[in-house]
């Protein structure tokens, strides 16, 4: 029985990655065609897609509740699309790999824009955007900064990571808070199994 529930959680997992990889895929291709669009169809097409990533933050949320074995696995992941959906993130490929808890891949990136920024291939703006966002992520996921780091993240935070810090503390004591309101295992009242067959057969 723990076999099966293990089994039917990596694949829900695997299943939301896709997911979550389509919209980020859709959000990246936008910021690539940007200039080929004009500034109303741009909005309207990111709006969509925005809106799509709060749909999907929504159904994370109900599966989520109340099974702190799906919290440990899909927190990152909700933390993700909640920066995504504030806007705090507006970097596809950091989201995604935040997602995904890939604190590795995130400082490998970081050590590739220091390079790119000293060979003058990276913008200062865009830098100094994407330099927060992951440095944002590591602390998020529990990696320890440098203090030069810190300083940099102090620094340079703005009012959409300030809100984004915020949102993020607030959903961390839900989490919590549902691990004592709510019995193990229950997700809105539906036995765990059938809240990941449910949303398995809708992905």
């Amino acid at each position: 029985m723990a076999s099966r529930g293990t089994t039917e959680t990596s694949k829900l997992k695997q299943n939301l990655e896709e997911q979550l990889d389509r919209l980020m895929q859709q959000l990246q291709d936008l910021e690539e065609c940007r200039e080929e669009l004009d500034a109303d169809e741009y909005e309207e097409t990111k709006k969509e897609t925005l809106e799509q990533l709060s749909e999907f933050n929504d159904s994370l949320k109900k599966i989520m509740s109340g099974d702190m074995t799906l919290v440990d696995e899909l927190s990152g992941m909700q933390l993700a699309i909640q920066a995504a959906i504030s806007q705090a993130f507006k970097t596809p490929e950091v989201i995604r790999m935040f997602a995904k808890k890939q604190p590795r891949q995130l400082r490998t990136r970081l050590a590739e824009m220091d390079r790119d920024l000293m060979v003058g291939k990276l913008a200062r703006d865009l830098y100094t955007q994407q330099k927060v966002e992951i440095l944002t992520a590591l602390r998020k996921l529990g990696e320890k900064l440098t203090g030069d780091d810190e300083m940099f993240l102090s620094a340079n935070a703005g009012t959409a990571l300030s809100q984004f810090e915020r949102v993020s503390t607030d959903l961390g004591e839900e989490w919590q808070c549902s691990h004592w309101s709510f019995p193990l295992g229950v997700v809105e009242n539906v036995p765990p199994g059938l809240a990941v067959s449910l949303l398995l057969d809708n992905i």
